[in-house]
């Protein structure tokens, strides 16, 4: 019988240039995979649409809490909105962890910061955050950091 693996068990990290830090208080985080199709007609069948794998592309979503980790007291352990907002402002790639909550599944790759969201509505009681992290190059299994 299969074992369902629980939700909150997968949290992603970002590495700060000495360990990886898990985007703070996560609701949802998520990576997707798509392969673009190359398609094709020749005369060598004629009438027919061949079709071919082209490149794999990815991106990670994540939504979560906004958390102080900046002042006294506040969890500076943690990858919040400020401190994502501080690495999209370097326009540089960063390293992203994502541990499944399956033994043996823990990914690792590169990415931009491309998209960064704080929302914070009057009369909500938590600020919330998302980001979008589009990939660069290939998803592995062995740390780069390591």
């Amino acid at each position: 019988m299969s074992t369902p693996i629980k939700g909150e068990l997968g949290i992603l990290y970002i590495h700060d240039g000495t360990l990886y830090r898990p985007i703070a208080c996560l609701t949802s985080n998520s990576l997707n995979t798509a392969v673009s199709i190359i398609e094709s007609q020749t005369k060598c069948y004629p009438g027919e649409v061949i079709k071919q794998a082209g490149t794999l592309s990815y991106a990670l979503d994540a939504e979560g809490e906004y958390i102080d980790t900046t002042s006294i007291g506040g969890d500076d352990t943690k990858a919040s909105h400020d401190y994502l907002l501080t690495k999209q402002q370097l326009l540089t790639p960063v390293t992203w962890k994502l541990d499944t909550g399956v033994t043996g599944a823990i990914y690792y790759g590169t990415a931009i910061l491309s998209d960064l969201t704080l929302d914070q509505g009057a009369g909500d009681e938590i600020s919330t955050f998302s980001t979008t992290l589009e990939g660069s190059g290939a998803i592995v299994t062995v740390d780069p950091e390591a």
